[in-house]
């Protein structure tokens, strides 16, 4: 953790929703003249798609139905934490690009001059110099292991956690619109990720500094026939503080500002979910500020 040289982290799993929040970010860095180095979560991942399938085989042969993206074995955790520590020393350091599509592919191989294909990894490239702060999005930017801590490394940790019924509907109806799998194939992914999960991914909610969790108000009980995705209207948001003294909220302040909020504990504030992203914006952009005013 690094005054001089912040590391911001969004961490929240497959389906949680991490997107929602990392727009509201780029509002944030464009208003306010901000220059962030961005990282990917799925850069650190340990195999591109080809050589995932080729150890989830592998791991399946020797018995290990459970192997996933969730856990360390197909994860560079080390290299993650060891970004975020060397960033917040420097302001320098190394990242790479996962390429999720044929489009992110053709973008990056006119940049670099290389043929690389969808579901492969770019070089490894310096970190340009300049930048204001280093923000992070992904499954696992405050994971900690025995063997590692990423979570120390970070001078702000959100974690966005819909209930997990909600979390799953979202990743079913994610996986069949942009890649095509059948209900049927997620649910197994679902149940082949959940011993990683509950190890790995959930820990992660209580070190963070604030957490967004959407809650739909419709019944999600099956969340495995459920037709639609709750709106953000038929939502409520609870943004919960672990220490709301660090970054000196003015819960006064956002209960004026924020239409039909309340407090439901002393560090829980709810909001309704079509104002999830004003929310976000008015309490995530004193506490940048005041982070980057510590930098000296």
């Amino acid at each position: 953790m690094s005054k001089k040289h912040p590391v911001i982290a969004v961490t929240g799993s497959s389906g949680a929703g991490t997107s929602t929040v990392k727009r509201a970010f780029e509002h944030i860095f464009l208003r306010e003249n901000i220059k962030p180095v961005v990282i990917e979560g799925d850069s650190y991942h340990r195999y591109n798609r080809v050589e995932m399938k080729q150890a989830m085989q592998r791991a399946a042969e020797q018995g290990n139905n459970h192997f996933s993206h969730f856990g360390p074995e197909a994860n560079l955790f080390d290299k993650l934490e060891e970004t975020f520590r060397v960033y917040g020393e420097t302001g320098t350091g190394k990242k790479r690009y996962y390429l999720h599509s044929d489009e992110e592919a053709a973008e990056h191989n006119t940049r670099l001059g290389t043929s690389l294909k969808a579901g492969e990894f770019t070089p490894w490239e310096d970190i340009p110099p300049g930048t204001d702060l280093l923000f992070y999005e992904g499954l696992h930017g405050g994971v900690a292991t025995d063997d590692v801590d990423v979570a120390a490394q970070t001078d702000l940790l959100i974690g966005v956690v819909p209930i997990v019924n909600l979390e799953w509907i979202q990743k079913i109806h994610r996986d069949k619109a942009e890649r095509g799998y059948a209900p049927e194939a997620t649910v197994q992914t679902i149940l082949r990720r959940m011993p990683d999960y509950v190890r790995y991914i959930t820990p992660q909610f209580s070190r963070t500094d604030i957490n967004f969790q959407r809650v739909p108000l419709v019944d999600t009980s099956n969340p495995f026939i459920a037709r639609d995705i709750p709106t953000p209207d038929e939502s409520l948001v609870i943004i919960r503080f672990k220490d709301p003294a660090k970054f000196d909220v003015d819960f006064s302040y956002l209960l004026s500002m924020i239409k039909d909020s309340f407090m439901s504990r002393r560090n829980d504030l709810v909001v309704p979910g079509g104002k999830m992203g004003f929310a976000m914006e008015i309490i995530l952009t004193p506490i940048i500020h005041r982070i980057l005013a510590e930098r000296g």
